[in-house]
Order: structure tokens, then C-alpha cells, then sequence
């Protein structure tokens, strides 16, 4: 199964289907089901600023499985995109119009049973405990 580990709150985030792109400086053609992996790291600033969503945080664990349908050069006419669709969530994104990276489109969210495992860097394959 493909992965992505992501830091807190927004691996949560993700999950509550509040976040539908997560942003990289790298692009990918992967296209299809990828699991939410919440990492160790933790963002600070961003848990305080998100603190009212009430979510819990759990770290070194996949918590949600998703589809990974599209991805998207952030550019000008994204940012527009983005400040239309929840702009608090996207304001760091939306406002640093220097930043440049991709956006990867999250769809069908489901939350599953965490599974304790540690993360790894890009896209990665955990196999441990599948069943096909």
C-alpha cells in the first residue's frame, strides 16, 4: 500500500476531511489509494492556530485512507482556487505567492483503525500485516 507521512494537525486534518491538498515541492504521477501516515512532527504554530476544530493528534500511525486523484502546479489561478475553498486552511499556501510546489488532490476520505508504524520520506510502500 502506498503512504505519505504527514506532520500534525494536518494529517488530521486530512482525515476529518477538512484538508482535501496536501502541498509538496515535488510532483508525483502516482494516481489511486494512499494511506494518511500522521509522523512524529508536529507543527506548532499550526496546532495552535487549528486548536478550535477539536480533533485528536495521534503521531506515528496511519490514520486514513484516501485517494490521491490529482496533482497540481500551485500557481496564481490555484491560489485563487484554494482562497475559495477554505482560505484559513490554505493561507500559507495562498500567501506565499514565492512558494512553488504541488498540490495533491485528496479524495474519499476514510478514517481507519490507526496502525502504529514508523514514516518515511516521498511516497513509500508499506506491505507489514496486508492482506490480499
Amino acid at each position: 500500500m502506498k503512504v505519505i507521512t504527514i506532520k500534525q494537525p494536518f494529517a488530521s486534518m486530512i482525515a476529518a476531511g477538512i484538508k482535501e491538498y496536501e502541498f509538496r515541492t515535488w510532483k508525483t504521477r502516482y494516481r489511486g489509494e494512499l494511506w494518511i501516515h500522521a509522523g512524529k512532527g508536529i507543527d506548532k504554530k499550526a496546532m495552535k492556530k487549528f486548536a478550535g476544530y477539536g480533533l485528536e493528534y495521534p503521531s506515528g500511525c496511519i490514520i486514513a485512507k484516501v485517494n490521491l486523484s490529482d496533482c497540481i502546479k500551485v500557481d496564481d489561478e490555484f491560489r485563487v482556487v484554494l482562497s475559495e475553498k477554505n482560505p484559513s486552511v490554505y493561507s500559507s499556501i495562498i500567501k506565499h505567492t514565492e512558494w512553488e510546489g504541488y498540490g495533491f488532490k485528496l479524495e474519499n476520505v476514510e478514517r481507519i483503525e490507526p496502525i502504529p508504524v514508523n514514516g518515511k520520506l516521498s511516497i513509500w510502500e508499506y506491505t507489514e500485516g496486508i492482506t490480499e
